[in-house]
């Protein structure tokens, strides 16, 4: 269990971070930064904790970035980013600026405070978009894919790309204990956003109709928020993680998102239909991860299988 400790988390607001939160605020000082336009954290029970301080800010903002970290931190995690297909296809400018600028920002200013050598853990949230269309049991040592310019998607992925090496690059020239964490479709109670759960499971009970673009046939791995938290954790706590990257995951949640939805619809009890809808963007058609690494470096297993993991969810979604 990780006790004493002072974190500061950039995109602190959000869904994954929220989620961390609540396991480590009992033992812990966090400061949170975030611009809160995506604020999970306000729906929680955490958002008067002692223990918390919110920081209303945005990461391109380097002056107030400056000012925001106590300088004895023994954590960083960067999670502050624009995401979601939609988000991301309507301000690609804004994709790029806030994910790669706003990464070099934190970075750089970790290196004028002169606190890179005392931290013990910074932690780069980048996404698995980056191994591109297909995506089928890769590893860390997969290749990435730098997918055609002039699609707006990919500004996502290639601006996330950016971030890693830019993490790892402090790791290596300045002695930055970067750990890299690429999540795979991430979801459960709480979630806000552009999620395939979250818009199936809102839908669905309401008995409204569950869109789908495309056919459905794409196949994702799903990984419950339990599973994702307690990976990032162990990227905290082990001393083999500094320089490494991770995929953090759940291959065994995998499923087609046709399929996704009608298990949904089956689970919720839900008279819901099916609509189909032309698919205006881009779409990664498949995404699988190999968490090998994270097993035998970290000791990293997911637990809640898909069914369990759904029906918790639809059950949160329900009484909120």
């Amino acid at each position: 269990m990780i006790k004493g400790k002072k974190f500061f988390i950039t995109g602190g607001a959000g869904f994954i971070a929220t989620n961390l939160i609540k396991q480590i605020i009992s033992h812990n000082k966090i400061t949170v930064y975030d611009n809160l336009s995506r604020n999970s954290l306000a729906r929680s029970e955490l958002w008067n904790h002692q223990n918390l301080n919110v920081i209303k800010g945005d990461i391109l903002d380097y002056e107030l970035l400056k000012k925001s970290i106590p300088e004895d931190t023994n954590i960083i995690i960067h999670m502050a980013a624009i995401a979601g297909v939609d988000t991301v296809i309507k301000n690609p400018v804004a994709t790029m600026k806030v994910n790669m600028i706003g990464t070099y920002n934190i970075l750089q200013v970790l290196s004028e405070l002169d606190i890179i050598s005392k931290l013990e853990r910074f932690i780069n949230f980048s996404t698995s978009e980056v191994f591109g269309i297909n995506a089928f049991r890769v590893s860390e040592l997969s290749s990435t894919n730098l997918e055609p310019v002039g699609e707006a998607r990919w500004t996502y992925s290639i601006s996330k790309l950016c971030g890693e090496h830019l993490a790892y690059s402090f790791h290596k020239q300045y002695g930055l204990a970067s750990t890299i964490i690429r999540p795979f479709n991430v979801y459960g109670p709480g979630q806000v956003g552009e999620g395939a759960i979250h818009h199936f499971i809102t839908r669905a009970i309401k008995n409204e109709p569950v869109i789908i673009h495309g056919d459905g046939d794409q196949i994702r791995s799903w990984c419950y928020i339990d599973d994702m938290v307690k990976g990032i954790i162990l990227c905290m706590e082990n001393n083999r993680a500094p320089g490494e990257i991770f995929n953090i995951g759940n291959p065994k949640g995998t499923i087609t998102i046709l399929n996704l939805a009608e298990k949904i619809i089956q689970i919720a009890g839900s008279s819901s239909e099916i609509v189909h809808v032309p698919k205006p963007y881009i779409d990664v058609e498949l995404r699988i991860p190999n968490i090998e690494k994270a097993k035998r470096l970290l000791g990293f297993e997911p637990e809640i299988e898909l069914n369990e993991g759904i029906e918790r969810t639809i059950k949160w979604y329900r009484e909120n």
